[in-house]
């Protein structure tokens, strides 16, 4: 019994915070990363292996203008790059993070339905998906709370007056 009332608890704590499994990354790593890409200077794969990584610790960061930044880079090595398929799938998973991360879970849902497309069975990206309608179908469920609240203060509201006037 107390089990599945900690199990009820946990529940409605975790509905409320938002938590989610996808991974943050601290601003160290991201100034470790932005010197691998400077250290990396104009040596082809090396230096497009940095700049992956650098995008994947932007994405990440709890910071949104990094989040941003990562976003920009990533978008536009998809457009001047003609990479591989598995290239373009990690690009577009992260773009995908990034657009979460920002709060536009639309962009970020279509970006991962793009990365279905190359690679349908790939986990991660599958995880991701079902995180995005998660967090879209909560805040449904709050904005249904918050409007039904508002109805209700109304109502009361216009019944308290009515009843005054009697």
């Amino acid at each position: 019994m107390e089990a599945t009332i900690g199990k009820f608890f946990e529940s409605i704590g975790s509905f409320f915070s938002g938590g989610d499994q996808i991974p943050w990354c601290d601003r160290d790593i991201i100034v470790g990363c932005e010197r691998e890409v400077a250290e990396a200077g104009d040596a082809g794969e090396r230096k497009s292996e940095s700049i992956m990584r650098l995008s994947w610790a932007l994405v990440h960061s709890r910071q949104p203008e990094d989040v941003q930044r990562g976003i920009a880079m990533l978008e536009a090595s998809l457009t001047n790059n003609a990479s591989s398929p598995l290239e373009q799938r990690e690009k577009l998973y992260l773009l995908a993070i990034g657009y979460y991360r920002s709060g536009e879970f639309s962009r970020s849902r279509q970006l991962v339905d793009r990365c279905l497309e190359i690679a349908p069975d790939w986990r991660q990206a599958l995880t991701l998906k079902k995180t995005i309608e998660d967090k879209i179908a909560k805040d449904g469920v709050i904005g249904i709370g918050i409007t039904a609240t508002a109805v209700g203060l109304l109502a009361g509201g216009i019944a308290a007056a009515l009843a005054r006037k009697n």
